[in-house]
């Protein structure tokens, strides 16, 4: 596989398009050829979801928040467009499991993300982890019920996503050492002490990264590395 082209065409489904992974996902569509776009996700971003269905044409959009599906239908039929809309978790599993998906991105945040994120791995599908609350909610569940429909598992995060490409044929146990590296968030240098008075408006700035507000305070807690590392745990199969 190149980066400008598949060998073989394939089709695509993204939990969570309109956010930051969801973005960039959509962004490397447009450059890979035989890379198509089979549904769309939102949870009540109706704008940015109409847009990236008038650019992509999928076949089916899910939005999460039944209240907002009335909204997306109208102004889907009013440009004209084919998409049909789906709507709740139901849909979101309907998308991450149909016939006509090969790969899912699965980027919704936190618990949102669980079912569709199994449904993707029972269906056998090539399933992007970014949601990382999905394997460390659900831990040899989800490996297991992938196991099963031979599924194919592959981190996106970042440093799951290097950890897998460096293990590449090699056996896990042979690794002494596995290190997660952290970038330092907003607090990386301020005093313990004053670690009582921060805002969440505070932890929010990330000084490296523009994320969505749990991940951020996720992050400047530390809390997202321990997440990580019970991810990294079950991917890899190696003890904590």
């Amino acid at each position: 596989m190149s980066l400008t082209r598949l060998d073989e065409a394939a089709s695509l489904s993204i939990l969570g398009a309109t956010g930051s992974i969801g973005q960039s996902t959509l962004a490397i569509v447009r450059e890979v050829e035989n890379l198509s776009v089979f549904a769309l996700s939102a949870n009540t971003n109706v704008q940015a979801l109409l847009a990236q269905c008038l650019e992509f044409k999928p076949r089916y959009a899910v939005i999460c928040d039944r209240n907002f599906g009335p909204e997306l239908s109208a102004a889907l039929a009013e440009q004209g467009s084919a998409t049909e809309v789906l709507v709740g978790e139901e849909g979101l599993a309907q998308i991450a499991s149909a016939p006509g998906v090969d790969i899912v991105m699965a980027a919704i945040v936190g618990a949102a993300g669980l079912d569709s994120t199994l449904a993707a791995a029972g269906a056998g599908k090539k399933l992007l982890l970014a949601n990382k609350e999905a394997l460390v909610m659900t831990g040899g569940l989800l490996l297991n019920a992938a196991r099963e429909s031979g599924a194919t598992l592959l981190p996106v995060d970042s440093e799951h996503n290097a950890i897998f490409q460096l293990l590449e044929g090699r056996d896990a146990a042979s690794v002494e050492q596995m290190v997660l590296t952290a970038s330092g968030g907003p607090f990386l240098h301020t005093d313990a002490a004053a670690l009582r008075d921060v805002t969440p408006e505070m932890a929010v700035k990330h000084p490296n990264w523009t994320m969505g507000a749990k991940i951020s305070v996720d992050s400047a807690t530390l809390m997202n590395k321990g997440l990580e590392l019970i991810e990294a745990h079950y991917l890899f199969d190696v003890a904590p």
